[in-house]
């Protein structure tokens, strides 16, 4: 699925049909050059979702965690400064309660991580962004058809 973000809006509606459609659990690999909204659609989902107060980007923490109001957690992680995968033991990613996972920079931890269920690739485009929302996993699928009977991201798409 391949839509156009033409300004921040744009980006936040795309985080609401997120997390509308979002399944139980899920685990979304964000990916793009420094700057393609990263970060900006992690955050809208989440917001979407509920979480209160300061939504912080991981940069400089590796990992932020946000309780959800149905349950489990959002672990949003930025791996754009670990060097290694063995980095990511250090992390505390073992436990079960994560039932959503933004990763950034995902190829970074390659092999050390849960696959994707939707891999999005952001791009800068002109004032805007681009994204495509590729389905990884049946969960990813499901969540893509679901997206794409959104109305408000159907007629991007």
């Amino acid at each position: 699925m391949a839509l156009s973000l033409r300004d921040a809006d744009a980006t936040d509606a795309l985080g609401a049909a997120l997390a509308r459609t979002r399944p139980q659990r899920a685990v979304v690999h964000l990916s793009g050059d420094l700057g393609a909204g990263k970060s900006t659609l992690a955050r809208a989902l989440l917001r979407a979702l509920g979480v209160q107060g300061a939504i912080r980007s991981p940069t400089y923490t590796l990992v932020e965690r946000y309780p959800l109001a149905s349950g489990g957690e959002a672990w949003h992680l930025d791996l754009y400064r670990i060097g290694d995968v063995g980095e990511l033991e250090f992390l505390g990613l073992d436990g079960d309660e994560a039932t959503l996972w933004l990763i950034e920079w995902p190829d970074r931890g390659r092999g050390g991580l849960p696959p994707a269920d939707l891999r999005v690739e952001l791009a800068v485009e002109g004032a805007g962004r681009s994204a495509r929302l590729i389905p990884e996993s049946e969960t990813g699928r499901g969540w893509v058809q679901a997206l794409a009977a959104t109305p408000e991201l159907a007629a991007d798409s």
